[in-house]
């Protein structure tokens, strides 16, 4: 009822002079579709999860509407229809870090409507409101101080607010493969699409800011429905971020620490149950811990480039649940428009990833057990890496499309399988 009231312009206080008298509307859209293939590789063998060792294509499309509202004084009201369709690469299975940023959105090759988001936003400004405000996607165009605290409540994704990259961060735009847009390690919160419902409390200050949040868990790992005993099926998350200048350059440092509670089954128990067939569905029970930290680094080189590191890691010892099947992660990266070469509007990125798995995964893993991702049926364990290279070309002021090459060795954390490697053509359309 309060977002309705929001949307529709009923103030639940008095107009305050620095809110103006009309209605401040946002309306945005953006439409994304991506074909991804690859060719036979070399695999030994190979188990119900395992990445295909055949030529494959697939592709996936998601199209937006981005409508939100200033409503009363310091808040905003916003809802994301999304339409979605398509289907990862071996249906998203058998590669730690999938290749297709999108397909974590897209469930079945059918067209679908979604409710991608559904929020409210609340700002306090503590001083002169001296930052402007562009008017974008989720962001209602105004000003606002750097000294303030945000909250956020609803339906929306963690990592709208958590673990921003300015040059790895958007799957529609920069780097596709899931471990470098997000920090792999981080198991965050979210249905098979990549949302949740719950709170992100921000506070802001000149150089710095301090971020907590918590949200609903799925009710099964990787699923779509979510889990409503809150008491012991929920999602923390706490980031401190620092902002500096480094040779008149700016750059930022975020630490991240988070807990998941959710009905998680545990690896090593798995193994003493069925040795020789482990299923961690067994062992699940409801408020089980799983808990980790990650390090988000970005440093800008020029007004044009700048590069990124990310890196993770969480205890392992329970099942992964709503993301993907990490527990240790580096990814470094460099990315730059085309300044240099005259084309302001292109952007070309190259990064590397290294992923790997604890030993109570590895060992079940090993022993033919299955995630909701990875599973060769067994396992000659090596860290999964990746390098990938994109290229984006302007299509005006309103698209690009981008070519990529995704290089994985030891696919799935498996030295009997791979190298692959994956090819992507992205066209992606924003007004």
């Amino acid at each position: 009822m309060l977002f309705v009231l929001a949307l529709t312009g009923l103030s639940l206080t008095d107009p305050s002079p620095d809110v103006p008298a009309a209605p401040a509307w946002s309306l945005h859209g953006q439409l994304t579709y991506q074909i991804q293939g690859h060719g036979g590789f070399r695999a030994s063998y190979a188990g119900r999860d395992s990445f295909l060792n055949r030529t494959e294509e697939r592709g996936s499309l998601t199209s937006t509407l981005f409508l939100g509202r200033r409503t009363w004084n310091g808040g905003e009201a916003y809802i994301d229809p999304e339409l979605l369709a398509g289907q990862g690469l071996s249906t998203v299975r058998g590669l730690a870090s999938p290749p297709n940023g999108e397909t974590y959105r897209v469930d079945t090759p059918e067209l679908k409507l979604n409710l991608a988001r559904l929020f409210l936003r609340q700002t306090w400004n503590f001083g002169e409101t001296s930052e402007s405000l562009e008017d974008m996607p989720n962001q209602v165009a105004g000003r606002r101080s750097g000294d303030r605290v945000v909250l956020t409540v609803g339906k929306f994704s963690a990592t709208d607010i958590f673990d921003a990259n300015a040059y790895a961060h958007d799957p529609r735009t920069q780097f596709n493969s899931w471990s470098l847009w997000a920090n792999a390690a981080w198991d965050y919160p979210a249905d098979t699409r990549g949302y949740t419902y719950g709170f992100a409390l921000e506070r802001y200050f000149p150089k710095a800011a301090i971020r907590f949040g918590s949200f609903t868990e799925p009710l099964e790992s990787n699923g779509l429905a979510f889990d409503h005993d809150v008491r012991r099926a929920h999602g923390e998350a706490l980031e401190v971020e620092r902002d500096h200048s480094l040779g008149g350059r700016r750059g930022a440092v975020r630490l991240v620490a988070f807990a998941n509670h959710a009905r998680m089954g545990i690896y090593r128990d798995a193994l003493a149950l069925a040795p020789t067939a482990p299923d961690v569905i067994a062992t699940r029970e409801p408020g089980r811990l799983k808990y980790g930290v990650g390090l988000n680094v970005e440093q800008a080189l020029t007004s044009n480039a700048g590069v990124f590191l990310r890196a993770g890691w969480n205890d392992g010892r329970t099942e992964s649940w709503a993301f993907t099947e990490i527990e240790r992660t580096v990814t470094l990266g460099f990315s730059q428009d085309g300044v240099a070469w005259r084309r302001p509007g292109d952007h070309l990125g190259v990064a590397l990833a290294i992923n790997g798995v604890d030993g109570d995964h590895r060992d079940y893993l090993a022993s033919g057990g299955y995630g909701f991702m990875l599973g060769d049926g067994k396992l000659r364990y090596g860290l999964e890496r990746l390098v990938d290279g994109y290229y984006s070309v302007a299509l005006g002021n309103t698209g690009s499309l981008s070519l990529e090459a995704e290089r994985f060795t030891n696919p799935a954390f498996n030295e009997d399988r791979g190298p692959v490697t994956v090819y992507g053509c992205r066209l992606h359309f924003q007004f």
